[in-house]
């Protein structure tokens, strides 16, 4: 008998991956502290825009970067020229910013905190009425203080008219949950204050809409491009991207189903109210437009 000869290939061995070294945690780590400097532009910082090359280039170091970052409890949205390395907090991390400490920084008033949330909510909605404006990575949204503040006030009507409609109380205790208890205490509170200029107060609607955009603005969200209309707003990538990380949010599908923000031809950000004449906007709103 012949014996049976094996000639097929051995088994290529298995490459060893390359060592991580502690110069490759320290640049994974030094990427990660980039992100978490919101204002900051990768391409007026050299290291950044080298490091994010890295990470587009070298999927070990993109890898290792992106564990760092889940390590502190950050999630990535995204890691590009145009962003930066986008990061955004699990609820978890050391990072997340809580709606209620936000809230009680200007008001021990419990009730605040929806109010902070809805205008945040309106922000977002309002810099990017349509799917497509969150899909095209070139769109940039606008949006100022007192248009924010007379799109919750119109949203806030509509709201009403809805809770009538459906015989529901339009008066409960303001501390109820979800928009139908926000809205009730957004359209009692004063837009301005009653100080005699009128001036802003932090209590007013137009103040609690001025101190989220400022967060934003100081989160690198938005960037502030005049003083009309109580302060004037641009959106940056890493905002785009932060609202599409909660486009799928309840609260955001509860308000665009008001049809205040309209999400399929584009036409005004803002939908008129069936009649018109009686609908009261905030002096000087500068309701912004999108063709």
């Amino acid at each position: 008998m012949t014996e049976h000869v094996d000639r097929s290939e051995p088994e290529a061995a298995a490459v060893p991956a390359a060592a991580v070294t502690p110069a490759d945690a320290a640049d994974a780590a030094r990427l990660v502290a980039f992100g978490l400097q919101p204002k900051l532009q990768p391409a007026r910082d050299q290291e950044y825009a080298d490091l994010l090359r890295r990470h587009r280039e070298d999927p070990a170091f993109a890898r290792l970067a992106d564990a760092v970052a889940a390590g502190l409890g950050l999630i990535v949205l995204e890691v590009s020229p145009r962003a930066g390395m986008a990061v955004t907090a699990a609820e978890d991390s050391v990072f997340a910013v809580r709606m209620g400490d936000y809230a009680r920084r200007t008001s021990a008033d419990g009730g605040d905190r929806f109010l902070h949330g809805l205008a945040h909510l309106c922000v977002a909605a309002m810099a990017f009425p349509r799917p497509e404006d969150l899909a095209d990575d070139g769109y940039i949204g606008r949006v100022s203080v007192n248009g924010v503040d007379a799109f919750v006030r119109q949203a806030c009507r509509r709201l009403e008219e809805r809770a009538q409609q459906q015989g529901e109380n339009t008066d409960p205790a303001t501390d109820a949950p979800g928009l139908e208890a926000a809205w009730r205490v957004w359209a009692r509170r004063s837009s301005t204050g009653a100080t005699k200029d009128a001036r802003r107060l932090a209590g007013s609607t137009t103040g609690i809409v001025g101190k989220a955009v400022v967060f934003l603005t100081d989160s690198g969200f938005l960037q502030r491009t005049g003083d009309d209309n109580g302060g004037t707003y641009r959106t940056t990538a890493r905002y785009q991207l932060q609202v599409r990380d909660m486009a799928g949010s309840a609260a955001l599908a509860e308000l665009l189903e008001l049809g205040v923000v309209p999400v399929t031809d584009g036409t005004p950000t803002l939908l008129p109210a069936e009649e018109s004449d009686d609908l009261e906007l905030v002096a000087d709103a500068g309701l912004p437009f999108h063709s």
